[in-house]
């Protein structure tokens, strides 16, 4: 097996994400065998075990980076391999027989790290000849289903959890494709699914790593877990029928059609954009926290975090896709204001309010008037959506600002915990929905439900008890501008 250098960076936006979603530090590992290594072959390594609670289960990651003198023979190369792969599932196994949490949901993974350096001869003829000499230069390499079926038989009985195998270079190019942690989830199910196919059949289900994430990414099944909360929310009658961008960009995939590629692109765009925003966002909200020392939240941020980073490739095209649409609004409803109801198409628990200000200063639906109610305008959404899983209503207060040529957009962010609704809660609340429906429907009003509505809210109930406890749960509340601007 022949070998190349790979010059890729570390890491990107989902490996920045799953920070917010590690349960502890990072522990180091010793790896029985790899003293043999370390000895015979002039190496070292490094071993670390992560742990992820993820919104679908639990992810676990052992990093295993090998260093290898620069000059090791190609079959030297494959030799270490194979001990260290060994060394890595004998851990595992041993980890399974501790742990009294098998039965949890959950997927491990060993990132295994091939870095050759360079040993500083004396053919070096300068310090900087030296310093090149000695830099660290990752191997490229990869596994796949054919190395598990001829070179290294593992047991891949699905009556017992599996470590799956990839090199870093693989695990970078799966990390860039997927983009989310929901898609990272659905994908090492995919995998495994794969591995255990070859297992039965003997016959390797995939050649390599790279086109087994780009067939699972043009799969229709990607949008299986947004259909089902799709369908959920038709079921709650918190709409009326199907999403028509979902449904578009599903049956683009199913027939493979040109514009699937085009519905792909745009939604690792928004991907990528909705990280950017998300993690802005908790970063400014940081920054306010250790500015003001009485301002302090009871719970980390890492969770509010959560919230905003748990949604999929499809419900972050349909945020990012609502947003960018506010300038092709006519002028008129600019000018008013209106508000967005956008539902989470990974949790059906999470809901979204995009409020868009008025442009007039002074306007009923004005930033001024409304920013002050956001959080008044999330107890009031919680209140009339009649599902009961929801657990967070996010509200987004979003103003379009022009400047010199340039357009600004500042973001005020409330996000909301709701307390789950008791099965008579929701019959009380459907109920009463459809009475205000019928009044609406009486008055010949033009307000669209869960479409552009005006910005008003019901007036809060002072002597509520449920009010007054939702008022000491912990919430988060900022405001941000998108690009930065000097004067912010």
């Amino acid at each position: 097996m022949s070998y190349s250098i790979t010059t890729m960076p570390d890491w990107g936006y989902l490996t920045t994400e799953l920070v917010c979603y590690l349960q502890a530090d990072a522990t180091a590992v010793a790896l029985a065998g790899m003293h043999m290594i370390e000895h015979d072959y002039n190496a070292q390594y490094i071993a670390r075990h992560y742990q992820y609670q993820l919104p679908l289960g639990k992810l676990q990651l052992l990093e295993l980076t090998l260093y290898l003198p620069f000059d090791t023979g190609s079959a030297n190369i494959e030799a270490v391999r194979m001990i260290a792969v060994k060394s890595a599932l004998s851990w595992y196994k041993a980890s399974l027989s501790k742990n009294e949490d098998n039965d949890a949901v959950g997927y491990d993974a060993l990132i295994f790290d091939i870095q050759l350096v360079g040993g500083g001869s004396s053919a070096a003829q300068n310090n900087k000849d030296s310093e090149k000499h000695n830099a660290l230069q990752r191997l490229k390499h990869s596994f796949g289903a054919r190395y598990f079926l001829e070179d290294l038989v593992v047991d891949m009985s699905e009556s017992q959890q599996q470590l799956q195998v990839f090199s870093w270079d693989d695990w970078y190019s799966i990390a860039t494709a997927v983009r989310t942690q929901s898609e990272l989830w659905r994908f090492l199910s995919y995998h495994l699914e794969k591995l255990q196919h070859s297992a039965t059949s003997h016959v390797p289900s995939f050649e390599s790593e790279e086109a087994l994430v780009k067939k699972f990414l043009q799969s229709p099944d990607l949008f299986a877990s947004a259909i089902a909360v799709d369908n959920a929310l038709i079921k709650n009658e918190a709409q009326d029928e199907p999403n028509s961008a979902l449904v578009a960009i599903t049956l683009a995939y199913k027939n493979q059609s040109t514009t699937a590629q085009m519905y792909h692109q745009h939604m690792l765009q928004a991907a990528m954009l909705w990280s950017q925003l998300s993690m802005q966002m908790i970063e400014t909200y940081s920054e306010k926290q250790k500015a003001n020392t009485d301002d302090k939240l009871d719970v980390p941020l890492v969770y509010w975090q959560q919230q905003l980073l748990g949604e999929s490739l499809f419900s972050r095209h349909e945020l990012i896709r609502t947003l960018y649409r506010h300038p092709k609004q006519s002028a008129s409803l600019q000018k008013d204001g209106y508000v967005v109801h956008q539902h989470s198409y990974e949790s059906l628990g999470r809901h979204y309010v995009l409020v868009f200000y008025g442009q007039e200063a002074t306007g009923h639906n004005s930033k001024a008037a409304v920013q002050p109610k956001l959080a008044q305008i999330a107890k009031d959404v919680a209140t009339r959506l009649p599902i009961i899983e929801l657990h967070h209503v996010i509200v987004l207060g979003i103003d379009f600002i022009t400047e010199a040529d340039e357009t600004f957009i500042d973001i005020d962010l409330w996000i909301q915990p709701v307390d789950t609704m008791t099965q008579r809660e929701r019959q009380l609340t459907k109920q009463l929905q459809r009475l205000k429906h019928q009044d609406i429907q009486h008055q010949n009003s033009s307000s669209q439900p869960d479409q552009q509505i005006a910005l008003n809210t019901a007036p809060a109930n002072k002597d509520s008890k449920k009010d007054s406890q939702a008022d000491r749960r912990p919430q988060v509340h900022l405001n941000l501008s998108i690009p930065a601007r000097k004067d912010k």
